[in-house]
């Protein structure tokens, strides 16, 4: 349904897709501190939804984002919404399993997409956009600093901000909302 849009509304032409899909507790689950905790059909749940669906985002959308003769464009963007905590690198807490693994594999997705997409002038990255304060973050924020807890509008500029200073250099590259490049 929504390629049949892009086709019929947009011409078949897409700049940027953002995808931002993220899950992190319910009401029955929080996020794992310990081993003991993982639920395995929680943590499918949480793959399926951080990362799995946004790879079929990307796969249902990649032509309408490639370059071509024909649209002119210089480039198309992917942008996938995920965490700091998902950076194996980074990872200096442990916990949060179902959460910080799916977040991982959805920046895999973002480096294997920019692998291949490439070559059709598309930049595949990924955007973490810090402690944003919505109903998302509101169990995790009481020890994020007030300037570093972001209202949705500023963090929305500041990821948009980003997404169109992208160029195909760019691509794989894994962004904090201050354009610092975090490890993967």
């Amino acid at each position: 349904e929504t390629a049949t849009r892009v086709e019929s509304d947009f011409g078949g032409v897409l700049d940027i897709l953002v995808n931002s899909a993220g899950i992190l507790q319910d009401d029955a689950h929080k996020p794992e501190r310990q081993l003991s905790a993982i639920d395995r059909d929680w943590m499918l749940n949480s793959f399926e939804v951080n990362s799995v669906g946004p790879l079929l985002v990307i796969q249902a959308m990649q032509e309408f984002l490639k370059r071509t003769k024909e649209n002119k464009r210089d480039r198309g963007v992917i942008a996938n919404i995920s965490a700091r905590v998902g950076s194996i690198e980074d990872n200096k807490m442990g916990g949060w399993y179902s959460y910080r693994m799916s977040k991982a594999a959805l920046n895999m997705a973002t480096r294997c997409s920019a692998l291949e997409l490439k070559r059709h002038g598309v930049a595949s990255i990924s955007l973490h956009p810090g402690t944003v304060a919505t109903d998302f973050t509101k169990d995790y924020r009481k020890n994020v600093k007030p300037e570093k807890l972001f209202p949705v509008d500023r963090a929305a500029s500041q990821l948009l901000n980003i997404i169109e200073g992208i160029e195909l250099k760019d691509t794989g590259k894994f962004f904090a909302w201050d354009k610092e490049v975090l490890p993967f």
